[in-house]
């Protein structure tokens, strides 16, 4: 495995590689989330990827860049243990050598709803940086986490619009044994927190079971509301029912593919969580895989 800080040092280090590359962008403090994009990537392609990169630009001002959880020491040896080809890990000014870019990736209709409205410029930020390290990287397969849906549909949507040469692939979200989908801030939680963060995969489950869009969306928020009462409580940030091509939600009467998506905090930390839902004709429901 090689470890590479520079553009140059990462130019050497791609060239001359054959087959199909794959890359696998994160910011650290890997999990086993992080190994499964490395694993699927591992099994495509020839020669994987990895980016380590706490990109300042999709941080707002009073968000968790300056704690963000650092440890790349643990990282390189989860890459190197997973057969990891090559670690990117570069300082800020490799990646943005001007400054902060002048010009960045504007996500458009999609990137101003629900995670968009929540955290305003953070689309952007991460579009720019995904355009900037898929351009260094040079690979022809990016995998991202379908925990972060609204992203990968944005990453999905940048990708066709611009003609970028790579074809993106969504790995299933990861969870602890109780449910909890894995994030790299789940670090922060408090035993009591933990307990009180379980309700969002409580409440993405109620929900898929429901037969209509307004039960699943009751069936949801009943359980997030009681756990509002929890100590310490759940704040909600949304709870949304959406289509998967452009994030708004869906009619009542709607049939087809969704996605059943919340955020929430728990003391002071920011969770976010979804599901993919099938709306049957017949008015059943049942979980799947959005394509």
């Amino acid at each position: 495995m090689r470890v590479v800080r520079t553009r140059a040092e990462l130019e050497a280090a791609r060239a001359g590689r054959l087959g199909e590359v794959a890359v696998v962008m994160t910011m650290g403090a890997l999990h086993d989330g992080h190994l499964a994009l490395i694993q699927a990537a591992r099994q495509a392609a020839k020669t994987v990827i990895v980016t380590v990169f706490v990109n300042p630009l999709q941080f707002g001002p009073d968000e968790d860049f300056a704690r963000y959880p650092r440890s790349l020491d643990e990282d390189l040896k989860l890459c190197e243990a997973a057969d990891v080809d090559v670690v990117f890990a570069p300082p800020a000014e490799e990646v943005y050598p001007s400054g902060p870019p002048a010009v960045t990736v504007d996500p458009g209709p999609m990137g101003e709803l629900l995670e968009g409205a929540w955290r305003p410029g953070h689309f952007a930020g991460m579009l720019t940086v995904v355009n900037k390290l898929l351009h260094l990287t040079a690979p022809d397969i990016a995998f991202f986490g379908r925990k972060d849906a609204q992203q990968l549909a944005l990453i999905r949507r940048m990708v066709i619009d611009f003609d970028l040469p790579v074809e993106i692939v969504g790995v299933r979200t990861v969870r602890e044994p109780d449910g909890l989908a894995l994030s790299s801030r789940n670090r922060y939680l408090s035993p009591a927190g933990r307990q009180t963060a379980l309700a969002l995969s409580r409440a993405l489950a109620e929900g898929a079971t429901r037969p209509t869009a307004p039960a699943i969306r009751a069936a949801a928020r009943a359980v997030l509301d009681e756990a509002a009462s929890a100590e310490p409580p759940l704040v909600l940030d949304y709870l949304a029912l959406v289509d998967p091509d452009d994030f708004h939600e869906v009619p009542h009467d709607y049939t087809g593919n969704a996605i059943l998506a919340l955020a929430a905090r728990v003391g002071t930390t920011r969770l976010i969580d979804n599901t993919p839902i099938f709306i049957v004709n017949t008015g059943l429901t049942a979980t799947g895989e959005v394509k």
